[in-house]
């Protein structure tokens, strides 16, 4: 990287005749900016007036071969200032508001002329010389302001309630411009220097004096200034070589009433305010529409019935348990792209993204909010169901080590035959970097009619498919096994393995786990649309629409819209969709070699196949008379595109592998199944040619004739 430089930009100083201002005119002239040194030559109180502060900071500038003009304006009169700038170089790109004046006594002394001044010079200033660059600012698409703040406007400094009021006045000035000029590319942002300065020099002790260069604040607020910082909004402080971010924080304070219908007593508040005080988890809120969602959100929990609660867990996990959970949602080293999951020493081993639900899911469990999501019912795992989940990738994921994660119960709503419980769960890494976010929504049957509201606001919305064929379909068969071995990464209900208790649930056998059918959808669209590599997953959300069975297959159906690609999955035997409403968005598609199980969904053959299905489902006695199990592979320019399997034993076709071993295998090009169905090839002619290949029982094949020469009709 190399050295920053504001090269062709234009910028204003204001009391830049010395100490800070002229520490930072010097600088951005070093670095190639036309620089408007504004200095009034007054007094730190405000007094007098001179040319000489801001000319004898033009000459060195030129003499160090330097660009630079001197303004004697008032900052009370910014618009003069900018013109300056615009006469003299016909653009303004930077505005550092510095000048400052003290006028310090105690609170009960300070006259209407003391405060007036001061707001004057540091409030009234910057927004003025601000007010008349921001349009030009906006017209150019680029500005960059900095105000300057002091550590007696955010903390209070005794003999200086005009002064400090006045420097807290400029960090919501700042802020507010923040927000105005983000569109329009305009940062503002704000410094609170501790630097010497005319205004210091006899308060200071000599030593501490001596260590508050102005030289080694500059830097700090050029770098605010540049066009590669992206920073908006922000309040640095920064002193003798140190910099760093400050921030206004609250707490999470208390609800100070027990019924939506009580009023708030005093008694209310006295019983309440250590909680209402208590910084032990506070937190920084971004914007007023943050501040006043979460007080909204506390207000909704409220009213549903249950008070917001935070509950923190620690999930600690090493390269095995990203191993252990790859295997459980079917990773295979038959998929060459799939060995950097299963191996730890691989140079791109990572963890599959869904993995990340797994502490989410830890926090949830460990946590008393789904027990206590409803006041007066008590909720069993035998009547929970995961409904739908959400994960986004903020930060630095791990490979292995420890993360720490929140849960909050967000909001409960009452769906009549049961309730929907959403929770958030927030994910920080060793770092303390906030890296994923997550949020289940579970459903709590026969929880319902408690009195809640219907609909929130909470939730993060499932997304239709599009209106089309699938772009891509995959398919791949789960193992019998594979309940027994995606517990093993930590949902250890009982549904999902003990007969028993699935008979409790409803179910007629245990079921395989939501989360492990999402995993398996998952890898399968990175298969296809990211070459297998994790980290270009930025989001995921699905619906859990129906139940899957061990051993059942699994076909993933993908729609490619940009970098989001919906997905649907569906129990290939049965034809049911078991996850909906689904997407995936990536950083960016990289697409992978399609595998023998990855199909583009535009094969002719297709069309055929559903004619079958439909027939032998109008006339499945039909269909067992032929009896026997056939295995289609159909080949596109000469590989392996997709399997169909006519179980007409059972009177079942469906695109996939067979559950069992097949009674005969027919391996056929597309084009020339679709002639064999229309009558323009015979099977025979095809069998000689070698574009149809047999194995198994041959003769058995024979019988398919008759179905293979109704569908000629098509």
């Amino acid at each position: 990287m190399g050295d920053l430089s504001f090269d062709g930009r234009v910028v204003v100083v204001t009391g830049a005749g010395a100490g800070l201002g002229r520490a930072y005119a010097l600088l951005f002239a070093s670095r190639g900016a036309k620089v408007v040194v504004n200095d009034l030559g007054g007094g730190r109180h405000g007094d007098g007036s001179s040319s000489k502060a801001a000319d004898s900071v033009v000459d060195e500038i030129r003499r160090n071969g330097g660009t630079a003009v001197a303004d004697y304006n008032s900052v009370v009169e910014g618009e003069k200032i900018v013109k300056t700038a615009l006469d003299n170089f016909g653009r303004i790109d930077v505005l550092v508001n510095n000048a400052g004046i003290l006028r310090d006594k105690s609170f009960a002394r300070i006259s209407d002329q003391d405060w007036d001044l001061v707001h004057a010079v540091h409030l009234k200033g910057s927004f003025k010389t601000t007010q008349a660059a921001f349009p030009i600012f906006k017209k150019q698409g680029y500005g960059r302001v900095v105000m300057t703040s002091s550590n007696s406007g955010l903390y209070g400094n005794f003999g200086q309630a005009n002064y400090s009021a006045a420097k807290m006045g400029l960090v919501g000035l700042a802020s507010t411009i923040a927000i105005e000029g983000a569109k329009n590319n305009i940062h503002c942002n704000v410094i609170v220097p501790t630097a010497a300065s005319r205004l210091t020099e006899d308060i200071l002790p000599p030593d501490i004096f001596a260590e508050l260069k102005p030289e080694l604040i500059a830097p700090v607020v050029a770098y605010l200034c540049h066009e590669s910082c992206s920073e908006n909004g922000a309040v640095i402080e920064s002193a003798a070589g140190w910099a760093g971010k400050c921030h206004i924080i609250r707490s999470n304070g208390s609800l100070l009433r027990t019924k939506i219908t009580d009023g708030v007593t005093l008694e209310n508040v006295r019983d309440n305010w250590q909680r209402v005080t208590s910084m032990e988890d506070a937190e920084h809120l971004n914007s007023i529409q943050e501040a006043t969602g979460a007080l909204m959100s506390s207000l909704e929990s409220f009213r549903s019935g249950h008070a917001q609660k935070q509950e923190s867990d620690v999930y600690d996990f090493t390269e095995k348990d990203a191993i252990l959970y790859a295997l459980g949602v079917g990773a295979s080293l038959k998929n060459k792209n799939e060995l950097k999951f299963l191996y730890e020493n691989h140079e791109d081993f990572a963890a599959l993204p869904t993995f990340y639900i797994l502490p989410a899911m830890r926090a949830i469990f460990t946590s008393s909010s789904l027990e206590s999501a409803i006041p007066g019912k008590s909720i069993s795992l035998a009547q929970v169901l995961h409904g739908e989940q959400y994960i986004e990738f903020l930060g630095n994921v791990p490979r292995d080590g420890k993360l720490m994660s929140t849960c909050s119960l967000v909001e409960v709503l009452d769906k009549g035959s049961g309730a929907a419980i959403v929770q958030d769960v927030e994910t920080f890494n060793e770092q303390g970097e906030l890296a994923i976010r997550n949020q289940t929504v579970t459903f709590a049957v026969g929880a319902g009619n408690f009195g809640g509201p219907r609909t929130g606001t909470k939730i993060v919305p499932c997304q239709p498919k599009p209106n089309r064929k699938p772009d891509i379909s995959i398919s791949e068969k789960t193992s019998v096994d594979q309940a027994a071995l995606y517990r093993l990464s930590g949902d250890s209900n009982p549904l999902h393995i003990d007969p028993n208790m699935a008979m409790v649930a409803g179910f007629k056998q245990p079921i395989l786990h939501g989360l492990c059918s999402l995993g398996f959808s998952v890898r399968m669209l990175l298969r296809a649309y990211a070459d297998g590599d994790s980290t270009l997953v930025k989001a995921c959300k699905a619906r859990f629409m129906k139940p899957v069975i061990p051993g059942q297959t699994l076909k993933v159906d993908l729609w490619k819209e940009g970098n989001r690609i919906h997905f649907e999955t569906s129990v290939v035997e049965s034809n049911t969709v078991v996850i909906g409403g689904a997407y995936v968005d990536l950083i960016s598609v990289r697409m992978g070699p399609i595998a023998n199980n990855v199909s583009a969904a535009t094969l002719e053959s297709d069309a055929i196949f559903q004619f079958i299905i439909d027939q032998v489902k109008a006339d499945p006695n039909k269909a067992k008379s032929i009896g026997g199990v056939f295995l289609y592979k159909i080949t596109k320019n000469g590989k392996e595109a997709k399997q169909w399997t006519m179980d007409l034993k059972n009177a079942k076709v469906y695109e996939g592998a067979p559950e069992g071993k097949p009674s005969t295998t027919l391996t056929i090009a597309d084009e020339d199944f679709m002639l064999m169905a229309q009558g323009k090839l015979q099977p025979q002619a095809a069998f000689m040619k070698g574009k149809l290949k047999i194995t198994g029982n041959i003769m058995l094949a024979q019988k398919l004739a008759p179905i293979l020469k109704a569908n000629a009709k098509l």
